[in-house]
């Protein structure tokens, strides 16, 4: 999974794309960002709102940050009921 994939797998979990925002800083949206320390790429995850970064985290690792946003974000659809686990049968 990478920035180029992560809003399909998303989408696909029912999570609206609207309140995502990757590459760009947007208010009322979680945000992926590229960024740069001391010359080593970065990326940082936050939800963005009134300007200010709530629960930003920042990795080294472009797949890790996808799979940090993409859980997080899954799981909040199966906390409101929007993803329930399949039972065998």
């Amino acid at each position: 999974m990478n920035t180029e994939s992560v809003l399909g797998w998303l989408e696909a979990m029912g999570v609206p794309a609207e309140i995502v925002s990757l590459g760009r800083e947007a208010d009322d949206r979680w945000c992926l960002l590229r960024d740069e320390v001391e010359g080593e790429p970065a990326w940082e995850v936050f939800w963005r709102e009134q300007g200010n970064r709530y629960d930003w985290a920042r990795f080294s690792d472009e797949q890790v940050a996808c799979f940090y946003l993409f859980g997080r974000l899954t799981w909040t659809q199966a906390l409101r009921g929007a993803l329930a686990p399949k039972t065998p049968g």
